[in-house]
């Protein structure tokens, strides 16, 4: 009862919610509706009316609805367990286009604002327009050194101010192919001492790396970045897949409009893959993800732009950030089984890396758990995860599916590298 009661509260570290629609076929219409799965086990009454009323009254998919609601997302990895502000959407146009404003302030202090205006549906759905802006003030982020071989006992912590300003579109040709492009001005990030309520004895990023590339900078430089990519998804649900794939390709450049010191690029590969083993009562989740970065002679990639593995969505039984380097190599296996109609149990194994050279990337890094979802039959509304590596346990709560890419929807400059 209590995972059913607070996701519409917990939503501090989530990416956005705005996915395109959901696939044609996966639409039902009252007079048509999609079987949901069967559990192992009868579902108690109690679950089934708490999973009514919340459905009715924040609907199924968690999209924004027009006028004031209350910002419950837009917060990086490690904000804290809630976050929560005021934000505001008015659609425009005959819902052609909406303009979108918000703010708030999570458990560790950090906080962000932002606003957008998006033409979603133009060209007969085709194509999305859209430009954005968002301020971030994440107050404690991890932080351990560069390499494959960092001590867990070495971990530090900083705070990074940021402003960025992007323009995007995206053009789909059909329902299961997209191509985007993005185009933004990262304005000069600020590195400072970590800060915010409950903060750990960790020591300060600048005072443990302070030869690490940016760390000791008095100022860091204005980066105009960009992204193109392809995305091929034919997923059932976004928010609750049971069948489909997801595959994507990306290029990301950074240009350092300084002393072009940072300038490199990003080359990126990742697939998805739901297959049903017994219908909807068995599924079978698969993950790979490819980061390869480019970097010009005698260039380097500031720490907080630094690709890197460990957290609630990687590496599950590892801290938050735990690992940063060039390159990272990601593999994920996951069996899902009905256990009630809203109620999925899991256990999974996450495999991965990161290399200073891409030759080098291994999967010596290495996870097992399982854990609990709770879900209606589009969108994950929580989950649980218990999850040991090598350098011990690690429980997970958050309120989406742990293959939910926030890459494939985050407009903003991701900054830090969040994985």
């Amino acid at each position: 009862m209590a995972i059913v009661a607070i996701p519409n509260l917990a939503r501090a570290q989530d990416d956005r919610f705005d996915d395109p629609p959901d696939p044609a076929q996966a639409t039902t219409s009252p007079s048509a509706p999609s079987p949901a799965a069967t559990g192992l086990f009868a579902q108690p009454r109690l679950l089934t009316n708490a999973v009514q009323l919340f459905t009715g009254q924040f609907g199924d998919t968690g999209q924004k609805k027009n006028g004031w609601y209350v910002e419950l997302s837009n917060m990086i990895t490690g904000s804290g367990f809630v976050s929560a502000g005021p934000g505001y959407r008015r659609y425009l146009f005959n819902k052609q286009a909406f303009i979108d404003g918000s703010a708030a302030v999570s458990w560790h202090l950090y906080n962000m604002a932002q606003m957008r205006f998006e033409a979603p549906d133009i060209a007969n759905h085709h194509l999305t327009l859209g430009t954005q802006g968002m301020w971030q003030n994440p107050t404690q982020i991890n932080y351990w050194g560069i390499g494959p071989d960092t001590v867990d006992a070495d971990q530090s912590q900083y705070q990074l101010r940021s402003f960025d300003v992007v323009s995007y579109a995206a053009y789909r040709p059909n329902d299961w192919l997209t191509f985007g492009g993005e185009l933004g001005y990262l304005f000069r990030p600020h590195v400072l001492n970590a800060g915010g309520t409950f903060k750990p004895n960790f020591p300060d990023t600048q005072q443990a790396f302070p030869n690490d590339p940016g760390v000791s900078l008095p100022f860091q430089p204005n980066f105009l970045h960009s992204e193109t990519s392809a995305i091929v998804d034919t997923r059932d649900y976004r928010g609750h897949p049971t069948r489909g794939s997801l595959y994507r390709a990306a290029l990301t450049t950074y240009s350092d409009r300084g002393t072009g010191v940072f300038s490199f690029n990003q080359y990126e590969a990742e697939g998805l893959q739901f297959i049903r083993l017994n219908g909807r009562q068995w599924i079978l989740a698969l993950h790979g993800w490819l980061l390869w970065t480019g970097i010009p002679t005698d260039n380097q990639i500031p720490f907080y732009l630094l690709p890197s593995l460990g957290g609630q969505n990687t590496l599950r039984g590892y801290s938050n950030y735990r690992f940063h380097d060039n390159n990272l190599v990601l593999a994920q296996v996951e069996s899902r089984w009905a256990l009630f109609t809203n109620v999925d149990g899991a256990i999974f194994v996450d495999a991965g890396n990161v290399a200073p050279v891409f030759s080098n990337l291994n999967f010596d890094q290495w996870d097992v758990g399982a854990g609990l979802r709770l879900h209606t039959q589009r969108t994950t509304w929580a989950r649980l995860d218990v999850a040991h590596g090598l350098e011990g346990w690690q429980v997970v709560f958050r309120t989406s599916d742990p293959l939910r890419l926030g890459r494939v929807t985050r407009r903003i400059a991701a900054i830090p590298f969040v994985p």
